[in-house]
């Protein structure tokens, strides 16, 4: 559950955790999955589309636009064909995603949000995404991820004995019962219901083995016949919220040829802290296809401040690390929004983002502190529910005016 805004704590035990692995101790067996050239590993009883490679257009979407009839396309994409487009891409952030919930939950109540063909999640973004996706009727059970647990409600520090030969500091068992609770038949069923309207639930994750990111079509997976749905959409969205080090990644089983492989995924903040579609994706072609001729909305939530804060670091290994970690966490954040600005320019969309106001000082006790989220949450739901004031580029597109 990445995040930009400096987290010493998280920083310090990843690093730690670092340095004990690398010293000492043994990790899980494996059996990893051997390289399918550049294919992800087809998952027995789902098709391609369940899930492809962040970083390049997926080619079954692109076999249907080329092959499909126009009726067909529109039997597929109904809620797509032809008319406006929205979507809602969400970043990571850890316990600042109270801030996203907040906002999308007084967007509600304000009367303006729209439903989106497209919601994308990273990380505490994953977390979150199901519930915006399915609408306004799960604003409750959004608010109470991100208002009634506290760290221990969600995580437990594992022995040193366990460290040293382990794959991560912190124990999450907690945290995926809570997704697990929320994940129940009946979402899957609604989450089933929403693909047939053609839209898209996609989650990010992080293939450690490839070090590429992984898209996964949520809505599709729900819908499927697939007989472990639920334990997989489970374990992607556990994997997307997995922060390397501290969290332990997840072991993704896949049988090939009859033999049985795993895939390890963690944090799709890994990779990339927000995503839309691939850079190699032409979108205007897609959209031209599909009939649509209005320009495109993507509205991004950067669970962050994106201005860097001034804080004297001491002179000692940990306060280094984390300091130096978190500003490649903004950095590559502010990255992510520019890729995702410059996409919508290339493809004729319209780009808005919402951010943590710089001025929201609230300070943090702990890694989930129930009031500081309390408190980012309550701001978030204002900014909505008064009518978002949405940047239309990121802060790195803007440029000094010489008169």
């Amino acid at each position: 559950m990445t995040g930009v805004t400096r987290f010493p704590a998280r920083i310090v035990l990843l690093l730690a955790a670092s340095l004990l692995l690398a010293a000492c101790g043994t990790v899980p067996f494996r059996n990893p999955m051997p390289q399918q050239g550049d294919r992800l590993a087809d998952i027995p009883g789902l098709t391609r589309e369940a899930r492809y490679w962040g970083d390049e257009a997926p080619d079954l979407l692109l076999q249907r636009l080329r092959t499909w009839s126009p009726e067909e396309l529109r039997d597929f994409l109904p809620t797509w064909y032809g008319k406006q487009q929205n979507y809602l891409a969400i970043s990571g952030g850890g316990q600042d995603g109270a801030f996203g919930a907040g906002l999308v939950n007084g967007w509600t109540a304000s009367g303006e949000r729209p439903e989106f063909q497209i919601v994308t999640g990273v990380s505490t973004g994953a977390l979150s995404a199901p519930f915006v996706f399915l609408g306004p009727d799960y604003d409750d059970e959004l608010k109470e991820v991100y208002t009634a647990n506290a760290t221990e409600d969600l995580v437990e520090r594992r022995l040193w004995t366990v460290i040293a030969t382990g794959d991560a500091l912190l124990d999450n068992r907690k945290l995926r019962a809570l997704i697990a609770k929320y994940v129940d038949d009946e979402m899957i069923r609604r989450l089933a219901e929403e693909y047939e309207k053609g839209r898209r639930l996609l989650v990010g994750t992080t293939n450690l083995d490839a070090a590429r990111p992984v898209v996964w079509n949520i809505t599709y997976i729900a819908s499927s016949d697939y007989q472990h749905k639920k334990q997989l959409i489970v374990d992607v969205l556990m994997a997307s919220a997995s922060i390397p080090g501290a969290f332990p990644p997840v072991l993704i089983k896949i049988p090939v040829d009859g033999r049985v492989y795993d895939e390890l995924h963690v944090d799709g903040g890994a990779v990339s802290q927000v995503f839309i579609y691939p850079s190699t994706l032409d979108f205007s072609a897609v959209l031209k296809r599909i009939e649509v001729h209005e320009p495109f909305n993507v509205y991004v939530i950067r669970n962050s401040k994106l201005k860097p804060s001034w804080k004297p670091v001491e002179a000692d290994i940990f306060s280094i690390a984390s300091t130096s970690i978190s500003s490649l966490i903004r950095t590559q954040g502010l990255g992510d929004l520019s890729t995702i600005y410059l996409l919508t320019q290339r493809d004729g969309g319209a780009f808005r983002l919402a951010y943590v106001p710089d001025n929201f000082d609230e300070e943090f006790e702990e890694l989930f502190d129930p009031d500081y989220m309390k408190a980012l949450y309550d701001l978030g739901y204002e900014l909505g529910r008064n009518g978002i004031d949405w940047a239309e580029r990121p802060p790195a597109a803007e440029t000094g005016k010489i008169e």
